[in-house]
């Protein structure tokens, strides 16, 4: 048993993650810090994020305010975001763009030589500061380069596969070191989960391949709960067929979208803010125009759709603030923005819900105990900042916010707390029974077993058919049987390759394992959800319910099912109000 000690253990290496690192690093001097990521450097879904980040920098000219900020968040969020966590979130993402900026992010200057500032969906003002339209790629580049000159450690290629929690409390993570093919038991005072999200788990999606949501389905093993997981988030504009993100910021650059007969169609759906109007919304015009028989159809997948305009926007203007847009429409489907309609339809793009937190990130265990020297951030974690539909460029600004609030608390954590009470003989026994279930159960050959393609595939079926866009009570029934017939055939499925270094087909099926179990917990919080809110919408259900529904969904693992409660959710200053745009 290889055993690694560390002060504060982060897992996951995107912008959460690294900021929590840094951060750590910078608070805790003398302490050990580690990174665990299943990636290999810089190469977390944050470096995909194309928009900008939300931030008031400049309330006398724009006539913005940190109050506004907060409450277009909770009204983007169909009034779900508990408001303290909105108000956080708007107070600190200023701090945060500049602390970047300090670090070597390159955003992109107005002509007076201030951070440049654009609208996004759902803003009421221009907030959103961005570095081109690559800004996930300069924010990661110059924190990746950051955290290298800290005194932390990074363990890249190690693939979480057990969180180590006993008495409400944190000790460590087990993790398979992809390189040599054997565990590691990385112990630790406080520990920060940072992984990202779960899109893979979708046909369609806009996330990476390593976003395959298997840390949720760690965190319910470990006795975590999870929240608001059926608030999943569909992008409006991802390119047919690929599913590549068309980032928001070419809406916001002036690009239209219409239909096969040219119509602006937004106008039928939020006709003050058009393109502009939060996601949820835009998503399910998309589809709308669709199931009306007036978007496009792709050929070669069958795929409906319909086209982004930017062929009125001037094009030196699309080379400064899109070059990546250009770059990829023209790689992937071989279209000038400036001569041809964009094809584009929604797919998975963010979850709103997570690993339950408090506002400040502490992880709470299924009774609302904090689970000692554990904290959460970013969009593994659910502090209910976004509630039931994210703003576009927020995210960036919740991952900042609260990696460094994590990293600080973890690292104040681990200076005070006491050394860790674990026998060794009882972490001994949890690594030894760890290592049977991915050696001995997961990586066998079995004949005529089960293949991991068809197992993944049945999975991500079922969640595309009860938790797309539009959703119905009967879909979920029928999506939750298949799911559980598929998550049955998990222990079955025929590992070709039984070695172990770089078994990228165990691997897979870690992931999937964890998978499975997080997916029960979106269909299940969509099936009981008798309304529509946000990013949810029940055909069976179409309007919104405060009087039932105004609650966090927490569901949490007891024996072999999943148990579902609710809780209020946090109003300190906005009543509820109809949600229009």
């Amino acid at each position: 048993m290889e055993y690694i000690y560390c002060d504060v253990i982060i897992i996951g290496s995107g912008l959460a993650g690294l900021r929590a690192a840094a951060t750590a690093a910078e608070a805790g001097r003398g302490l050990k810090i580690c990174v665990v990521t299943k990636v290999s450097g810089p190469r977390s879904h944050s470096i995909a994020a194309e928009g900008g980040m939300a931030g008031v920098l400049y309330p006398e000219a724009t006539g913005d305010s940190y109050e506004l900020h907060a409450y277009d968040t909770v009204k983007g969020g169909d009034f779900l975001v508990d408001q303290d966590a909105a108000v956080l979130l708007a107070e600190e993402a200023p701090r945060e763009i500049l602390y970047l900026e300090k670090i070597g992010v390159p955003w992109t200057r107005a002509p007076d030589g201030r951070i440049a500032q654009r609208l996004f969906g759902g803003m009421s003002r221009p907030r959103t500061a961005f570095a081109k339209d690559k800004t996930g790629f300069y924010i990661m580049s110059a924190l990746y380069r950051h955290v290298r000159e800290l005194p932390v450690e990074l363990y890249e290629e190690h693939l979480a596969t057990r969180l180590v929690v006993k008495r409400r409390r944190f000790l460590g993570v087990i993790a398979l070191d992809l390189r040599r093919g054997e565990l590691k038991l990385f112990r630790g005072r406080a520990g920060v989960v940072a992984t990202g999200g779960g899109g893979r788990m979708f046909k369609l999606t806009t996330m990476g391949y390593a976003n395959t949501g298997e840390m949720w389905g760690l965190a319910l093993r470990a006795g975590l709960a999870l929240k608001d997981m059926e608030f999943v988030q569909w992008h409006p504009t991802a390119l047919v067929p690929s599913g590549i993100l068309i980032s928001e910021a070419a809406r916001a650059e002036g690009g239209y979208l219409v239909n096969r007969l040219g119509e602006r169609f937004m106008k039928r759906y939020a006709p003050q803010k058009m393109e502009l109007a939060p996601r949820d919304i835009v998503s399910r015009a998309i589809v709308s125009e669709c199931e009306a028989g007036r978007g496009f159809v792709h050929e070669e997948s069958g795929m409906c759709y319909v086209g982004l305009d930017l062929r009125h926007v001037d094009r030196e203007r699309l080379k400064e603030r899109l070059p990546l847009l250009l770059e990829v429409v023209k790689t992937y489907a071989g279209i000038d923005p400036s001569e041809d309609l964009i094809p584009v339809a929604p797919a998975v793009h963010y979850f709103m819900g997570g690993i339950h937190t408090d506002t400040y990130g502490r992880v709470l265990a299924s009774d609302g105990s904090w689970v000692r020297g554990l904290w959460a951030a970013g969009e593994a974690a659910a502090v209910s900042v976004h509630g039931a539909n994210r703003l576009g460029s927020n995210s960036l600004s919740e991952c900042s916010v609260w990696g460094r609030l994590t990293g600080e608390a973890a690292a104040k954590y681990a200076m005070e707390a006491p050394q860790d009470p674990a026998p060794d003989a009882e972490i001994k026994l949890i690594y030894e029974e760890e290592e049977r279930r991915i050696f001995d159960k997961l990586l066998h050959r079995e004949t005529g077993g089960i293949s991991l393609g068809q197992v993944k595939a049945a999975i991500q079926n079922a969640l595309h058919r009860g938790a797309g866009v539009f959703r119905h009570g009967s879909e979920l029934e029928r999506a939750i049987s298949e799911l559980t017939k598929a998550s049955a055939q998990i222990g079955q499925i025929n590992v070709h390759d039984v070695g172990r270094v770089y078994n990228m087909e165990l691997k897979e099926l870690v992931e999937l394992d964890g998978m499975a179990l997080a997916a029960h917990v979106v269909l299940l919080g969509a099936y009981f959800r008798r309304e529509s809110r946000g990013a949810h919408y029940r055909l069976d259900y179409p309007a919104r319910d405060d009087a039932k529904w105004l609650v966090h969904t927490v569901a949490y693992k007891y024996g072999e099912g999943i148990v579902v409660r609710w809780e209020p959710v946090r109003i300190t200053r906005w009543p509820p109000e109809v949600r229009a745009y």
